[in-house]
């Protein structure tokens, strides 16, 4: 979800489901989703729809930078699908699974986001994400969630309790993804749960001010938090993906404990200003 909307939106359609609005709106060349209000909660340029419009979804894509075999993306909440689109153009090894609970946001997905079809390495499933987390453990290598309605983040999908389901559900060197906002009031109230759930193995990564803040957790430590190795891997990344590596790597490095040679985890980021 990306909180500041454009200040001239048309081309609206709308449609109930789920008890929440479908709105489809453009500007500027840039198609956008909301949820019942202003609101972006996803956006894609219609010259360039598999590209990655919002900061917040490039830096989602920073997975990329701690595990580099990754053959399967579970994801809960598809909105426009932006990264499970980008994940299956761009990463041919990664098989995704997409779990999105109202039928019509996946309905809008495809039909105005070029959201693919169901193939041997792309699904998207219409269900309950709490209801799927339950049901499969040590079964994803990434867990993305990113399930906003029009209120925010639903309390379900930050509770302890479900934090600890998303690492449970995560293999043994699994990598978790949530996309957070910052200004949220209990943002600090859930980095702690999860840092409760991933034992202190917890990165920050904001995309914005105020806005979106990517948070990471590890089942294990990464092998090589060295900031001269993740550099060199993000200059890797850049020669086959359009995303800034090397300058998320910066903002890790600034926004989390670090020495001038490596990022460290298992140190409370609570308190770390962001």
């Amino acid at each position: 979800m990306f909180r500041v909307a454009k200040h001239l939106l048309r081309e609206f359609t709308k449609a109930s489901a789920a008890n929440d609005t479908v709105d489809v709106s453009e500007a500027d060349g840039v198609r956008s989703l909301h949820l019942g209000s202003v609101t972006i909660q996803s956006a894609m340029r219609i010259r360039d729809p598999f590209a990655l419009e919002l900061a917040y979804t490039r830096g989602i894509m920073c997975f990329l930078l701690f595990k580099q075999n990754v053959n399967h993306m579970l994801t809960i909440g598809l909105g426009g699908g932006s990264v499970a689109k980008y994940v299956h153009a761009n990463c041919s090894d990664i098989a995704s699974t997409i779990i999105e609970i109202n039928p019509r946001i996946i309905q809008v997905a495809r039909s105005q986001f070029y959201v693919p079809e169901n193939d041997e390495r792309f699904e998207v499933i219409e269900g309950d994400g709490l209801h799927y987390l339950a049901e499969h453990t040590a079964d994803a290598e990434v867990l993305l969630i990113d399930a906003f309605d029009r209120n925010g983040i639903p309390s379900d999908f930050c509770s302890q309790d479900f934090f600890d389901q998303c690492a449970t559900t995560l293999k043994q060197d699994g990598v978790f993804v949530i996309n957070l906002w910052g200004s949220d009031k209990n943002f600090d109230v859930y980095l702690r749960r999860i840092e409760q759930s991933f034992d202190g193995r917890v990165l920050v990564l904001p995309t914005g001010k105020p806005g979106n803040i990517v948070v990471f957790g590890f089942k294990r430590e990464p092998s090589d938090l060295r900031l001269n190795h993740l550099r060199d891997r993000a200059k890797l990344l850049e020669k086959t993906h359009q995303i800034e590596f090397l300058q998320f790597i910066e903002k890790l490095a600034e926004h989390n404990p670090s020495s001038s040679n490596r990022l460290f985890l298992n140190r409370s980021l609570v308190q770390t200003e962001i």
